[in-house]
Order: C-alpha cells, then sequence, then structure tokens
C-alpha cells in the first residue's frame, strides 16, 4: 500500500540495495567562489556589529573588505569554470547585504543618528534602492538580446561603487569633521543623493569592454600610478577614501556625456515593475 506522502528523495528514487540513497560528490573548485562569497557576507554582518560597538574604523574596513570579496567571487568562479545559478543566487544575497544593509546602518548609526528619524529614513531609502539596483541588474544581464552599450556602461552609479561613495560622512568624520545635528542632516540628504543615482538611468562608463585598448607608453606609467595610490591609502586611508569618493561623483557627468556623444538619443530598455519592458531614453 502506498503512503499519501512518500519520503523526501532529493538523489531521485530509493535504492532498494538497502545502502540508503547516493550522496553525488561535487568537486572541490565548486565549493571555493561560495565559499569567498559567505566570508563577504560574514565581513558585512561583521562590520554593522562593530559600528554598533562604536569600533567605527574596524566596521568601515570589514565593509569594505565585504565589497572587495564580493567584487572577486564571481571572477574567481569563472577563472576556475564554477559558475552555477546556486552561486549567483548568493551572489545576489551577498549584495544586498555588503552594498546596501551595511554601509547604510554603519553610517546611521554614525552620523545619520543625529537627524533621528529623518536620518533612519534615509538609511532605509538608500537600502532599498540598493535593492532595486541590484534587481534591475540582474534582469537585464539575464537578456539574450543585449544592446551593444551595455558592455560598456552601467544604467545608474553599480552598488559596490554606491557603497564606497554613501560611507564619505564616516570618511570625513575620521578626518575630525564633528557630527553635530547639522552634519546628520547633510549626511541623511547626502545618502538620499547616492540612492537617487543607484536607481537613475545615468549611463555610468563600466570600463569592462573588451574593445578598450591602452596605449604601450602608458602602461608602466599606469602600473606606477596604482601603486602609488595603493601606498597613499595605506598610509592616509580617510584622506585618500574621501578624494575618492569626490572624484568618482565628478566624473559621472562627463561619462553620461561621453554616452550621450557615441550613442545620441539610443533608447535604454531597462525593466517595468509587473508589466513588460519599457524602453525610456534618458
Amino acid at each position: 500500500m502506498e503512503t499519501p506522502f512518500p519520503p523526501f528523495e532529493p538523489n531521485g528514487p530509493p535504492d532498494n540495495s538497502g545502502r540508503g540513497p547516493r550522496l553525488r560528490e561535487i568537486p572541490l573548485r565548486l565549493v571555493v567562489p561560495n565559499l569567498i562569497t559567505i566570508l563577504a557576507i560574514c565581513a558585512g554582518l561583521t562590520g554593522i556589529r562593530l559600528a554598533f560597538e562604536n569600533r567605527y574604523e574596524l566596521a568601515v574596513g570589514m565593509v569594505l573588505v565585504a565589497a572587495f570579496l564580493d567584487g572577486i567571487d564571481g571572477r574567481v568562479a569563472r577563472l576556475m569554470k564554477a559558475t552555477s545559478k546556486f552561486g549567483a543566487q548568493m551572489d545576489s544575497l551577498a549584495d544586498i547585504v555588503n552594498f546596501g544593509v551595511a554601509p547604510a546602518l554603519v553610517v546611521y548609526v554614525f552620523a545619520l543618528d543625529e537627524a533621528r528619524s529623518l536620518g533612519w529614513i534615509a538609511a532605509l531609502i538608500y537600502a532599498i534602492a540598493a535593492g532595486l539596483r541590484l534587481a534591475r541588474f540582474n534582469v537585464m544581464s539575464e537578456r539574450e538580446n543585449k544592446a551593444t552599450w551595455q558592455s560598456e556602461y552601467f544604467v545608474g552609479v553599480p552598488a559596490p561603487a554606491g557603497a564606497m561613495l554613501v560611507l564619505l560622512p564616516v570618511y570625513l568624520g575620521f578626518l575630525g569633521i564633528s557630527t553635530d545635528k547639522t552634519f546628520g542632516y547633510v549626511s541623511a540628504g547626502y545618502t538620499v543623493l547616492i540612492a537617487f543615482l543607484l536607481i537613475s538611468r545615468l549611463p555610468v562608463w563600466s570600463g569592462k569592454s573588451e574593445g578598450t585598448k591602452l596605449r604601450r607608453d602608458l602602461v608602466l606609467p599606469l602600473m606606477l600610478g596604482v601603486v602609488l595610490y595603493v601606498a597613499m591609502l595605506s598610509s592616509f586611508t580617510w584622506e585618500v577614501m574621501s578624494l575618492t569618493a569626490v572624484i568618482y561623483l565628478l566624473t559621472l557627468p562627463f561619462g553620461a556625456r561621453k554616452w550621450k556623444r557615441k550613442y545620441g538619443t539610443l533608447t535604454i530598455e531597462e525593466p517595468g515593475v509587473g508589466e513588460d519592458d519599457i524602453g525610456r531614453h534618458i
């Protein structure tokens, strides 16, 4: 007599040999990228804990480490030929934590708390905008027919850059700026601005184009420039991070201008909410 609720059999029909179901072995290379993603989540959550313990420098450091790990897990997966749907879902969840929730809470505890309810609303807006930005990116990246500009530009500021930008009030606080009520209100307005840039349709140069080439005579100066930047970052961390955030913001209009010159009035298609994709102009 068959039971109305058969036992759960994740590996196919039951084995009648008495040895139980066989567990499928998974190559170690498939696990490594997921471990990096898990470490990124742990770093982001640890950054939140450190912020609530008023250990702000370590908190920001952990959030930046989480962003770094979150940025390399996909590349590691491609290099090791270990990409999977499970890893893609894990990466999306990690992105929301590391680029949305963790930076929002760190900046709230450090500066936005001075603005009380408005500060909390600003933190919520940023975290939700980061989630929407990531959802839009996932939908656009899964399209079979991608526009030519998608290999060169993002639609809106990418979430990793948004996390780096939204922490600017924390960098400035480390440089000695008083985190009083006025600073809290200004930081709240700045946080909402970054949230808007995340979900905007502003074309942002990605630097990922395969056609992008560098002249031979510029290779060594570029390498020296990267070494100098890292050296300055290790010695003057918060000054360099503040300057990096400001320069990134200042370059956004130039990227949009270059896009408009190259593609003119090309329509950017982005997913609607509960409707078919809609073509929209910048």
